[in-house]
């Protein structure tokens, strides 16, 4: 068994692929046979990339050159038998590498049970015997039978076919659903021609079949396509190199800093022990320690919000990234579009008709061209309608509310439209019992199905297109019903109107025949081709998501330009751009010029650099000409999100700076290539992430404000007490105290912050711009001086007042804890004033000063901290010199804010 013919099964007679796969058309394969071939080629499912160990994913939490500084102060003062400092820091290192470790463990519990979701089933034939089996069970040499509406489970070998049509644009690209046949193969007929094959995750959208399993789980043309494609890197985005950037910087200088405190402190003549200490006292203190891991929880509050929105993210830096998005290329069918086919305009009767409401919700109205709502149908409009409810192999379901369409989409939105108009689908049905069909194909373009009409008559109806139904038709109905002349020319262009709106038009026509001349031989004899009567035209589109065109809107004011890139037609995506609001930037341009797959095909590289920026909408679109698109675009500087839903979408959705899958529609393949999945399919969905990823860095950068003067602060504390030979203010273990309180119960606060008005009104950032802006370095620099003066003041202050050194040091270091609080309330907007925030808007930072406070008061006053961080108690006047010391920082911030704000409204003047 195990030494099956690979890619050749569409070459060998049907008695052969039985003979190789030793199955029977009949019985199947018994249970003991399915077991043994389970252990034999496993489960049907592609084998997952391998994971990363929980081991290794914690041990990578410590790769990060300002832990290395923390891991070797810990061996340090462990050696030097200071056990507490020790402890202290090395106990800071385990918190950041356990946050990191749950918060990527939780990112991929989410995609997991996202995944657990997709799992489909299949209707089997086993010991003679008709069952269902989760598609997981499935081995080479099954019986499987195919309806329409199933999801193909495995790769399969066709034996019976009755009109069985398969959506394999997951697959191939192949937008138009495949008419599979029976017929052997050559041997070097591509993947996409092979009509005698299913293959795993395709859609049957038509007809019935049955088939032999000849691949399974990595062994089908997914799951060989899947493991083609390369492990997705490591995604490295704007802020990640720049923290990353900025962590080397900073422990080049930390590390400079730190040996020339060794150096000075040792030609004082000072112990080399204590010298020491104090250079480590330096490195710590001026190592941001809460960086890691409030960057680390911001970006997952951000991932909980996207969440929330219907956005998985599967990699937490890809939160950020999205605040930088220059343009969104996106897919129309379901993401633009509500991907349900709905009739929106009609001519019978001589008359044209509108539709309201959408998809395949049966609601709605009739109005006429006056658009006036219809209080009874004419005969003329009833009989259209009627015939595109008879001449029909589709059901629609209602399941809890939500209709769909079991069948192809477009006789969904007949029997929608019949049922918004008020026909009793069912009473119809049994009135006009089916005695017998010719299905649609492709050739024929149309679809003739005969009913039982009156006690005399019989009806065959014709469903199809206009050229090859209109050709047909003899004569019309009026709008009460009575035979006219056939008026060619009005009818086309009726549908000439129709389809310049981007409609997909159908000719409806009927044809009464006596019950006992009724015979499909003689209606397709030539004597009767021009015997029917044209009953109507329906016309219907995917119509656009009414939150879709905000979200595009939204999208562009912020600067995003939105590209609609889709497999359908030229018109039809130009008549979906103009509604949805997607236009061409480039005032010069066509406004609604539309570059098809086959001009691109033809266009080089320096030719599509010179025209991707000026053209949104691309129609008839290959998978694989998306790659290209991407590539062009990132080559013009741009941050690319992009979305997809098929397999031979992933090398795009890698490519792009943001792959974003549909969870609905997309196959598994284009969820592992992408960096966020849409569980909704929705492009509103992508638009709110968006925003949260703008909101995320905007926070990120304000924590990043906020705690830089806190450690850069310290640090000049410490190197200004060594250079001129005092008492260190702040001890090592202080330091630690002050960067992890703070960073935890305040800095982490702002991770919190709403989003600020008018966010997605501001272009994007650009992708080389540094985090910190010159005003941001000012104001770090400014905060950290005022911290020096205050907290070294104060220390020298009370030591000559006649105070301990850990009274001194208390002082010191609660003045830090003050100064920061306030400073808090500055960054909450980094250029509105203070005093034009709400108070309350963000009631977790009231919370965190409280715990702050009391975390504080016990540094302060309980013996068990003043042993373990050599602190001492406070007087209350100590509190009140240093509450109005912060209190003087926080209006010295808010003048220099005021002044940067009128600086840059001069700047703006001219």
């Amino acid at each position: 068994m195990k030494d099956l013919p690979k890619d050749l099964w569409h070459h060998l007679a049907e008695e052969d692929v039985f003979e190789a796969l030793k199955s029977d058309h009949h019985e199947g394969l018994s249970e003991q046979e399915v077991e043994e071939r389970i252990r034999l080629f496993g489960e049907n499912s592609i084998t997952a990339q391998k994971p990363i160990s929980p081991i290794k994913r914690f041990l990578l939490q410590f790769h990060n050159p300002l832990i290395y500084i923390l891991l070797v102060a810990t061996a340090v003062t462990f050696f030097l038998q200071e056990y507490v400092d020790s402890g202290v820091i090395f106990g800071v290192v385990m918190i950041n590498a356990i946050i990191g470790y749950l918060q990527e463990a939780k990112a991929e519990e989410a995609i997991n049970s996202l995944k657990k979701m997709m799992s489909a089933s299949a209707t089997v034939i086993r010991g003679g015997k008709k069952m269902t089996v989760p598609a997981t069970q499935l081995v080479p040499g099954d019986i499987v039978q195919l309806a329409s509406g199933d999801k193909v489970p495995a790769d399969m070998r066709l034996f019976k076919n009755r009109d069985l049509q398969i959506d394999e644009s997951a697959l191939t690209g192949e937008s138009v659903a495949v008419q599979k046949e029976r017929a052997e193969l050559d041997k070097d007929t591509v993947l996409a021609d092979r009509v005698n094959m299913t293959f795993a995750g395709t859609l049957v959208t038509y007809g019935s079949g049955m088939g032999v399993v000849s691949g399974t789980g990595d062994d089908t043309e997914t799951g060989k396509i899947a493991h083609m494609i390369s492990e997705a890197v490591s995604l490295d985005t704007p802020l990640t190199q720049k923290i990353h950037a900025f962590s080397k910087i900073l422990l080049y200088v930390i590390l400079v800093l730190a040996g020339i405190t060794f150096f000075v402190g040792l030609m004082h003549g000072q112990n080399w022990v204590e010298t020491f200490m104090a250079a480590v006292a330096l490195a710590v203190a001026a190592i941001p320690e809460g960086l890691p891991a409030v960057v680390t929880i911001t970006l997952a509050i951000g991932v909980r919000r996207m969440a929330i929105r219907n956005a998985i993210v599967r990699k937490l830096p890809a939160v950020e990234t999205l605040g930088s998005t220059t343009i969104i290329c996106s897919d129309k069918t379901g993401t633009l579009t509500e991907n349900q086919m709905t009739v929106q305009k009609l001519f019978a009767g001589d008359q044209e008709y509108s539709l309201t409401g959408s998809g395949y919700v049966p609601e709605g109205e009739v109005r006429n061209a006056d658009d006036q709502t219809l209080d009874q149908l004419p005969e003329g409009l009833k009989a259209c309608l009627l015939a595109g409810l008879i001449n029909n192999d589709s059901e629609l379901i209602d399941e809890e509310g939500f209709w769909k369409v079991q069948g192809d989409p477009t006789e969904g939105a007949l029997i929608t439209s019949a049922l918004k108009a008020g026909l009793d689908k069912e009473d119809l049905l049994k009135k006009h019992e089916r005695l017998d069909a010719i299905p649609f194909e492709s050739d024929r373009q149309y679809m003739a199905t005969l009913h039982q009409y009156d006690a005399e008559h019989n009806a065959i109806v014709l469903k199809g297109s206009l050229e090859r139904t209109l050709i047909r038709c003899k004569d019309a109905q009026d709008e009460n019903g009575n035979l006219i002349d056939l008026d060619r020319d009005k009818i086309t262009a009726m549908a000439d109107k129709f389809a310049a709106q981007g409609l997909r038009v159908l000719c409806l026509a009927i044809q009464k025949v006596p019950t006992d001349e009724t015979t499909f031989d003689r209606f397709l004899s030539q004597e009767d081709a021009e015997q029917l009567t044209f009953v109507g035209l329906q016309a219907m589109i995917d119509p656009p998501r009414q939150e879709a065109i905000r979200a595009v809107e939204a999208c562009q004011k912020a600067g995003i330009a939105v590209k609609m890139i889709t497999g359908d037609h030229a018109l039809t995506a130009r008549a979906i751009a103009q509604q949805i609001g997607i236009s061409n930037p480039d005032p010069d341009a066509d406004e609604h010029r539309v570059l098809t797959g086959r001009e691109l095909s033809e266009m080089s590289d320096h030719e599509l650099l010179r025209v991707v920026e000026k053209v949104s909408v691309f129609a008839r679109v290959a998978p694989e000409q998306k790659l290209k698109l991407v590539t062009a675009l990132q080559a013009k500087k741009h941050v690319v999100a992009m979305t997809g839903d098929g397999v031979n979408d992933a090398p795009a959705l890698k490519k792009a700076d943001i792959g974003v899958a549909m969870g609905i529609a997309g196959t598994e393949v284009s969820k592992e290539a992408a960096d966020m999945v849409l569980t909704d399919d929705n492009f509103a969905t992508i638009e709110g992430a968006v925003e949260e990823g703008r909101n995320v860095f905007d926070n990120l950068v304000k924590f990043i404000t906020w705690i830089l003067p806190t450690n850069l602060g310290q640090g000049m504390v410490i190197m200004v007490a060594i250079l001129i030979g005092a008492t260190l203010p702040v001890l090592p273990v202080q330091a630690l105290w002050l960067n992890m309180t703070t960073a935890v119960f305040l800095g982490l606060m702002l991770a919190f912050e709403p989003k600020e008005p008018g966010i997605m009104k501001r272009m994007p950032r650009e992708p080389d711009s540094s985090i910190l802006t010159l005003e941001m370095i000012g104001r770090i620099f400014s905060v950290s001086t005022l911290l020096l003066i205050g907290a070294f003041g104060l220390f020298q202050w009370a030591l000559i007042q006649g105070e301990t050194e850990e009274v001194a040091r208390t002082l010191a270091v609660t003045l830090f804890v003050v100064v920061q609080s306030v400073y808090l309330f500055n960054c909450r907007s980094l250029t509105v004033s203070l005093f034009q925030t709400p108070m309350f808007s963000n009631l977790w930072i009231w919370a965190g000063i409280g715990a702050m406070l009391l975390a504080q008061l016990a540094f302060i006053y309980t013996p068990l901290m003043n042993l373990l961080f050599q602190s001492a108690p406070l007087e209350l006047y100590h509190w009140g010199m240093m509450l109005a010391y912060g209190l003087v920082v926080l209006l010295l911030v808010e003048v220099e804010k005021g002044i940067w704000r009128a600086k840059k409204a001069r700047t703006s003047k001219h």
